[in-house]
């Protein structure tokens, strides 16, 4: 039951992240005229406040000593640190750019990225359906790279970095809130010294533009923390297959903001592009879906026999004890 339950939280955990992440991009452009790395910057600052004020709340303080006495746990907290660092840099900058429909692309091929790095990193093996998958993935690059001009570099660099991050969250198994304490704590003094340096110079949004200004950047810290301790909690509670089919829903609505809101063109090269993308998680959702039930009918079976055999060890212990004559009296 206490698994069942912990399934059920962490796949509502994963829709809040995910659902937060695709609407996300309504929420940046408010924050011009301040720059991508200004935005950053206030997102670490202000994300470390509102955790440790959680923190602060729940008591939750055990802990960091016994992360401290871990360095590999350290070491991959401050990677991941790194690799969200560059993901939400460039995903500020890509929207606030006029390239919402791009960024989404990333988050569409990072469940392909996520299978790819299983197989060069972990050494897994395909299935045939992930392997069509991949491989329609693969031509859908090539017709979008034709689509736009160049290599689609921004969704490729989100994917990667997402993908990557994901893999080390699920290594370092720590709660989402204790774990997201952790990477901005490592990020808060750099992205601190930036702000400062910045305002010192004069060229600093914050302040400037108003109270209500300076208050939606201080609001960085609740955009980020949520889906981020949303997402930190599915990561230890659902497999990785999971969160694959969760995070559909992000770039669904991402792509939706981009061609009904911000209006962005699509001519019809980057249609054929993502519909073949569009094509490939098709088959990946059918063979995950297709492999999940023939695991859970095999391991039905598993378990019939087992209590079948069960069964049969009683039935034959119960027939040899009545078989085996008694003792008799005063011999």
């Amino acid at each position: 039951m206490k698994t069942e339950n912990e399934g059920r939280a962490g796949l509502l955990y994963g829709v809040g992240a995910y659902g937060m992440w695709g609407l996300v991009p309504l929420f940046w452009p408010l924050l011009k005229p301040a720059g991508a790395i200004e935005i950053l910057a206030h997102r670490m600052v202000w994300s470390l406040v509102f955790v440790g004020l959680a923190l602060l709340a729940l008591r939750r303080w055990g802990w960091i000593r016994e992360l401290l006495a871990a360095p590999r746990k350290l070491g991959l907290l401050a990677l991941a640190a790194t690799v969200i660092t560059v993901n939400w840099g460039l995903y500020i900058w890509a929207v606030n750019s006029g390239q919402v429909v791009e960024a989404s692309l990333g988050y569409f091929i990072n469940p392909l990225v996520t299978i790819a790095m299983g197989v060069l990193l972990l050494k897994e093996r395909l299935r045939p359906a992930q392997w069509t998958a991949v491989g329609i993935g693969f031509v859908a690059v090539l017709v979008l790279s034709v689509g736009y001009g160049r290599l689609p570099w921004i969704s490729l660099t989100l994917a990667v970095s997402f993908a990557i991050y994901g893999l080390i969250k699920k290594k370092v198994n720590i709660g989402g809130l204790e774990s997201l304490a952790a990477e901005t704590a490592l990020q808060f003094l750099p992205a601190l010294a930036y702000l400062l340096w910045l305002g010192a110079s004069g060229d600093a949004a914050f302040g400037a533009e108003g109270a209500g200004h300076a208050a939606l950047l201080a609001a960085t810290g609740i955009v980020t923390a949520a889906p981020l301790v949303c997402f930190g909690a599915a990561a230890i509670r659902v497999p990785l297959s999971t969160l694959g089919l969760l995070q559909y829903l992000a770039p669904v609505f991402q792509f939706s903001l981009g061609v009904l809101y911000f209006h962005e063109a699509m001519p019809p090269e980057r249609w054929a592009g993502f519909s073949l993308v569009w094509l490939a998680l098709t088959v990946l959702t059918w063979d995950a879906l297709r492999t999940a039930r023939k695991s859970r009918a095999e391991a039905a079976r598993l378990a019939a026999a087992a209590a079948q055999a069960v069964a049969e060890e009683r039935a034959s212990t119960a027939e040899q004890g009545f078989s085996t004559p008694s003792a008799q009296p005063g011999r």
